[in-house]
């Protein structure tokens, strides 16, 4: 069961004391809080963990400071969509809304190798109106000689660049929970030009310890990728992880199964999940094109492999899309041969643009059928 409280309620207040108290005093309930500080107000939500099946959410309405109150029905206690629960599916970072309701694109290097690729790729980005990308620092992989990523020795550059050119928000994958102060020192000495979420990779989806790291800080959202070898369940249960030790501001990530039933593409797409987290979560849903297919193959009209899963993606509903860029793919460190150009990313923009007025027609047309 979820308390939900006044907006902007004190801790020190009168209301607050007697709703503790009162909550103190039931038996076999755990109490945890969860204070969401936005821009305009704070909001405290007191979940209660146990058997509540007793508790009548009348009464608990009526308790001091109570506003409303939302019984939970699915396992995601703190990021799951309840009956009767119209919670926000969205949240704001570094000025930008991300949501349920909108799309974003994340497009830039997988692997950060050098300042000029770096100040290319944002130019492009900012000459298309974008404010957000990609750019990989800490890279884990599969075979211990490949390129690991620069690390905190490219944040300065790689932060100052992105202020230049108007970055709002880079999504950076980090593998240790040292990665976090890292980025906060460089952040710090570069004079906080831009925003960071932070990713977890496929590999580190059941790295709980991790997890409970990443979302005991709430200064920057998190990617959280589907686990490329378990269940839609024990991933999203990850992201509970998340929001569970504070952090609720996660976008779920789907990249593609590890499956050679997938072949010829480097994963089994996994994108007609997309509905299915959205009905199941509060949680904006991220597609990885470029990690999902791994080659630029391209039908006999043309058009790559890449670019039909991602209007698979945004057709049913997809809120961000993570995707490869590199000015010189020849050159990249990382993943160049599924890399699109810089040259493309006019004809990018725009596909992505069509696909995503399809699904607006769809929500046009399903809601007038049911008008």
């Amino acid at each position: 069961m979820i308390l939900i409280l006044k907006p902007d309620i004190e801790a020190d207040s009168r209301e607050y004391k007697d709703l503790m108290a009162h909550l103190d005093a039931l038996e076999n309930i755990q109490i945890s809080v969860h204070r969401e500080v936005g821009t305009q107000q704070v909001l405290t939500e007191v979940y209660l963990v146990g058997n509540t099946s007793q508790l009548s959410t009348e009464d608990m309405a009526s308790l001091p400071g109570v506003e409303r109150v939302v019984r939970v029905s699915e396992a995601y206690r703190v990021l799951g969509r309840h009956r009767d629960d119209n919670r926000p599916t969205s949240f704001t970072y570094n000025g930008l809304h991300f949501g349920q309701d909108n799309l974003h694109i994340f497009a830039g290097l997988c692997a950060v190798d050098n300042r000029k690729h770096v100040e290319l790729m944002m130019k492009a980005l900012q000459a298309h109106g974008l404010q957000c990308t990609r750019m990989g620092a800490y890279k884990p992989r599969t075979n211990p000689y490949s390129f690991q990523g620069h690390g905190k020795e490219c944040l300065p550059y790689v932060f100052e660049l992105a202020g230049k050119y108007g970055i709002k928000v880079i999504a950076m994958e980090i593998t240790h929970e040292a990665h976090i102060d890292e980025i906060k020192a460089a952040l710090e000495q570069t004079g906080n030009p831009t925003g960071i979420m932070l990713q977890i990779g496929t590999r580190n989806t059941q790295n709980f310890e991790l997890l409970k790291k990443v979302g005991r800080q709430q200064e920057f959202p998190v990617l959280l990728k589907r686990g490329f070898g378990i269940t839609l369940e024990e991933s999203l249960n990850a992201a509970e992880y998340l929001a569970s030790e504070g952090n609720r501001k996660v976008i779920f990530g789907l990249r593609g199964m590890k499956t050679n039933m997938g072949d010829p593409h480097r994963n089994f797409v996994d994108f007609a999940h997309v509905p299915v987290i959205k009905r199941l979560t509060r949680m904006p849903v991220c597609i990885d094109p470029s990690h999902s297919v791994g080659s630029r193959d391209a039908d006999p009209d043309g058009i790559l492999d890449i670019m039909h899963v991602i209007a698979q993606g945004v057709i049913a509903g997809a809120n961000m899309i993570l995707v490869d860029f590199h000015p010189v793919p020849s050159k990249a460190l990382v993943d160049g041969p599924q890399a699109l150009t810089l040259e493309e990313l006019p004809y990018f923009l725009e596909d992505v643009h069509i696909a995503r007025r399809a699904y607006e027609d769809r929500v046009s047309l399903i809601r007038r059928s049911k008008a």
